[in-house]
């Protein structure tokens, strides 16, 4: 049975709004200005067939809610632009012929290259590998400007169990000219105060931070537009599986939590790929969730930035809990002071969107990302009405230009969420500077693990 839930709509001089939030403006700017391309990436492993006929109602009621919706331009470009509705496609996307497990790897990383698009669409994909042995691989790849993690697992829990939610969102074209240019004039116009204000916030911030910010130089070449024709940075990956319960003793005998294991695990990483600052220490860019029932916001989060000593970290986990607490509890009094340019997103053109590139929130040569979904809702491990073996969700920038990540100064990530008796810990990287191999990584990350005394499943 499908569920219809009316999703409590946001309201705006008395219609539903359905303007994009700031930061999700940001997110599709960083697209269109330097092609810097961010998807997220949930992919299932059964260890037989699959039902294609509960996968086929799965993929229909992801065209509902947060993922059945595309981003429609503003006639008049300072002002915010729009959600329309974007159904889900008719038909599943089967991969052939079959291939072997050893090979799910090379088909995540086809896939999350897949021509997927926050405002042409379609905004996500799904598809279907069937494998060796009546094994069955599923992916499900959307753009992060349309949602984030937390809000894609929340988005697939509702598909697996028949709900769907009506957002309320206009179809494709449906205002004319006309009423757009009226529309998002007027309420351009009624964000004037919002923008003063953030505008002199961002002012002040920069004054107050100029001897350690590195502002750009807008005289230097920026990244090119995405459609220069540039190659793409290497993008390499490897999925660490671990049991929970080995994962949680763990955490606990050092001292610590989850969250303070997989930051350790992430310091430690860092410091074996030698992404570290000078005197040996890590900086965690560490998204923070504030994902609320009904929010709509493609971005729903805030960041932290915890810096730790990976060698202490595999010793003992209380400083680095600690740290991460204390950032927590000035994050929750005192909101991030770096995204007070937010209101000003709609205003900056695409041309210093690219100069400012290398500002952007998570970038520099010495910074890990680490972030946790924590316990996912075990409804989200079972796309075909049944558990998957295994489930993993992991950040990708395939398609990112590389002189754009070379000014963000590369990328590591660790995304990390618990389900069906095991952690999974998907680590992501963008370092073709230092020549690091896939198998590099791997073992890397190996070495990570066991630093921790942890005996993790690699693929």
């Amino acid at each position: 049975m499908t569920l219809i839930h009316r999703t409590a709509p946001q309201h705006h001089g008395g219609k539903e709004d359905n303007r994009i939030a700031h930061l999700d403006k940001i997110s599709f700017l960083g697209l269109r200005s330097c092609g810097y391309r961010e998807v997220i990436q949930f992919t299932w492993i059964y260890h037989r067939p699959i039902d294609l006929d509960a996968l086929h109602r799965f993929q229909q009621n992801l065209g509902y809610g947060l993922l059945g919706r595309r981003i429609e331009r503003s006639p008049i470009p300072f002002a915010r632009d729009r959600w329309v509705l974007a159904r889900a496609p008719q038909e599943i996307d089967i991969t052939s012929p079959q291939r072997s497990r050893t090979d799910v790897r090379a088909w995540m990383d086809e896939l999350a290259c897949f021509p997927i698009d926050p405002e042409t669409g379609p905004s996500w994909h799904l598809s279907v590998l069937p494998l060796e042995g009546d094994c069955t691989a599923i992916s499900l790849v959307a753009s992060h400007t349309v949602v984030d993690a937390v809000g894609m697992s929340l988005a697939i829990a509702d598909a697996s169990e028949g709900r769907r939610r009506d957002l309320g969102y206009p179809l494709p074209g449906s205002r004319s000219r006309a009423t757009a240019l009226i529309e998002d004039g007027t309420s351009t116009i009624a964000s004037v105060p919002e923008m003063v204000r953030a505008l002199a916030d961002t002012l002040q911030l920069f004054r107050h931070r100029r001897q350690t910010l590195p502002l750009p130089d807008v005289t230097a070449a920026p990244p090119r537009r995405s459609s220069d024709g540039e190659q793409p940075a290497p993008i390499i990956g490897v999925t660490a599986y671990i049991d929970l319960a080995q994962w949680d003793r763990r955490a606990e005998n050092l001292g610590g939590t989850s969250n303070a294991l997989l930051a350790g695990v992430a310091a430690r990483l860092g410091e074996r790929l030698g992404r570290v600052a000078g005197d040996g220490t890590a900086t965690l860019f560490c998204p923070v969730s504030e994902r609320s029932e009904d929010d709509t916001r493609g971005n729903a989060l805030t960041y932290a930035v915890v810096t730790v000593d990976p060698t202490c970290a595999a010793r003992d986990l209380a400083d680095v809990r600690s740290r991460i607490k204390q950032a927590l509890v000035e994050l929750a009094t005192n909101p991030n002071e770096s995204l007070a340019l937010l209101p000003l997103a709609s205003m900056i053109p695409n041309w210093l969107g690219r100069r400012l590139v290398g500002l952007w929130p998570g970038s520099g040569a010495a910074v890990i990302g680490c972030s946790n979904v924590g316990e996912l809702d075990s409804a989200v491990n079972r796309p075909d009405g049944t558990d998957a073996d295994y489930l993993s969700v992991r950040l990708v920038w395939d398609g990112t230009p590389k002189s754009t990540m070379g000014l963000m100064g590369g990328k590591l990530f660790l995304l990390s969420g618990r389900v069906n008796g095991k952690v999974s810990i998907a680590i992501t990287a963008c370092l073709a500077s230092q020549g690091v191999s896939r198998d590099e990584l791997a073992g890397a990350a190996m070495g990570a693990f066991e630093d921790f005394q942890l005996i993790p499943e690699i693929e």
